[in-house]
Order: structure tokens, then C-alpha cells, then sequence
């Protein structure tokens, strides 16, 4: 499996930074938070974009994702939020990342039905456009739909080899759901996985990988042996959150560490 961070750890650092952070802990890819407040957003001009791309060339680094904000089971209008997964689309296309995330983000006063179907048309919607830029568009396991069995009821209807899911291991844990149970459920699905940990369902600070209580090695365990998997795990270190997290470049280099121990008990 290659390994990740998010650049949500590193609020707003420059791209050089974060490029050498990657190369000099032994993250072979960033997750790019794509926010108004951070380096890359779908404001960036074509020099801009292509600045950035090339940054990661040098550094020989991978753009994996960008992780947008678009809602997809939320009320309103379908096409200011398809609108705004396209705008995501073409910034990935231009930065080489393969992977664009949205959350589900239905509201409480939504019938689950609904908000099903309204995730799955726009979703289907924007499909054969992300499949225009080679793109994959990844639904997270998170608020409103935060397990796997939730994902599967939006992805199931849409259909599209473009439109697949992001497994976030602390929202499936919160919901319940034993890591063999999502991966089950996501596993035809599966762009890439987030990692953290946790201190508990009540105080989620992020804190280093292997410090917490969430059930990493038996993610890794159904990952590597349950189903062979050979994709990505991104640390989502969620400083931006929470100002008194200790600071993520300094808990690097034991992350990957960790995260290689995990690995390796698990071939």
C-alpha cells in the first residue's frame, strides 16, 4: 500500500512545505484540503495550477486527492452542487490528482430516503463528466451517511465506475460498523482509506496513530488479508479542527512508522 497525510494537518503551509514533508518522512502522496483559506482551491488560475503540478513532479510525490466540500444529500438546488463537484473535477484533472472527495452532508430533517436519492441523482449526474476527465469522484463515510452500509445505499443506484467511496475509519467506528462489515460493504467501491485515531467517541482530538482507540491494524488486517487490497491509506490529522493538537510535522516520521509496523504484521 503507498501512504499519505492531509494537508488539513498542515493548515495552510505552502505547497514547497508540505512537498517536503512528503520526501522527507517517506509519504509517497498528499491529500490536498481544496479550501478558500489553503494553497489549493478551485480559484487557482491555469498558471497556478500547472505551477502545482509540476511542484509535485519535482518532488516526485503523488497529488492523490483533493478533498472538497461539496454536499451531495444536502437540500437546495442539484446543480449548484453538481457545479461545484465539476469545478473540483477540472482543478484534479489540471493537478494529476485521480481522486476528488465529497462528504454526503443530509440534513437531520431529511426522510433517509431522500437524501438517498438526492445524493445518487447528482452523483450520476456528474459521473460521465468526472469520466470525461478521469477523475473519480469519493463519497466519504461521514455525518449523515458515516458507515458503509449508508455509502452503499447512494453508490448501489449510481452505478458509475467513477463514482466510488473514501473510507474513513474513525466515522465507521463511530457509527457501529466492524471494519470487516465495511470493507464488505465498500469494497468493490473503494478509492482509498483515511487513518487517524482518537482518544474516544467522546473526545475526538487527533492525536498520533497507535496513541488511541481506534481499530487501525484491524483495518489493515481486512484490508491487506481479507481482500488484498493494494491502495492508499491517508492520514487525516485533523489540526485544523482543533489548535491544541500537538503539531503534525513533528509526529510524521513515527506515523509512517506506524503505519509500516501495521503493514508489515499484516503480510
Amino acid at each position: 500500500m503507498k501512504l499519505a497525510f492531509s494537508t488539513l494537518g498542515v493548515p495552510g503551509l505552502p505547497i514547497p512545505d508540505v512537498l517536503r514533508l512528503a520526501t522527507g518522512h517517506g509519504y509517497h502522496g498528499v491529500e490536498l484540503r481544496a479550501h478558500p483559506e489553503e494553497p489549493v482551491h478551485p480559484g487557482l488560475t491555469p498558471g497556478d495550477r500547472a505551477d502545482v503540478a509540476a511542484q509535485f513532479r519535482a518532488a516526485g510525490v503523488e497529488a492523490l486527492a483533493l478533498a472538497g466540500y461539496a454536499r451531495v444529500a444536502a437540500p437546495g438546488d442539484d446543480e449548484t452542487v453538481v457545479a461545484e463537484i465539476r469545478g473540483l473535477l477540472e482543478l484534479a484533472r489540471d493537478l494529476g490528482a485521480p481522486f476528488v472527495r465529497v462528504f454526503p452532508g443530509g440534513s437531520p430533517d431529511q426522510k433517509t430516503e431522500e437524501a438517498d436519492a438526492v445524493a445518487a441523482r447528482r452523483l450520476g449526474t456528474a459521473a460521465e463528466y468526472a469520466a470525461d476527465l478521469r477523475v473519480r469522484i469519493l463519497l466519504e463515510t461521514h455525518d449523515s451517511h458515516r458507515t458503509g452500509a449508508d455509502v452503499i445505499r447512494v453508490l448501489g443506484p449510481v452505478g458509475h465506475r467513477q463514482v466510488g467511496a473514501l473510507w474513513d475509519v474513525m466515522h465507521t467506528w463511530l457509527g457501529g460498523e466492524q471494519p470487516s462489515e465495511t470493507y464488505a460493504a465498500l469494497s468493490p467501491h473503494l478509492g482509498y482509506v483515511q487513518v487517524k485515531d482518537i482518544a474516544s467517541a467522546d473526545d475526538t482530538t487527533p492525536l498520533p496513530l497507535g496513541a488511541g482507540v481506534l481499530p487501525l491494524s484491524e483495518c489493515v488486517e481486512v484490508l491487506s488479508r481479507g481482500g488484498g487490497w493494494d491502495g492508499w491509506l491517508c492520514w487525516e490529522y485533523e489540526k485544523r479542527w482543533y489548535e491544541a493538537a500537538a503539531p503534525l510535522p513533528g509526529l510524521l516520521g513515527a506515523g509512517r512508522e506506524h503505519l509500516g509496523r501495521l503493514l508489515n504484521d499484516s503480510a
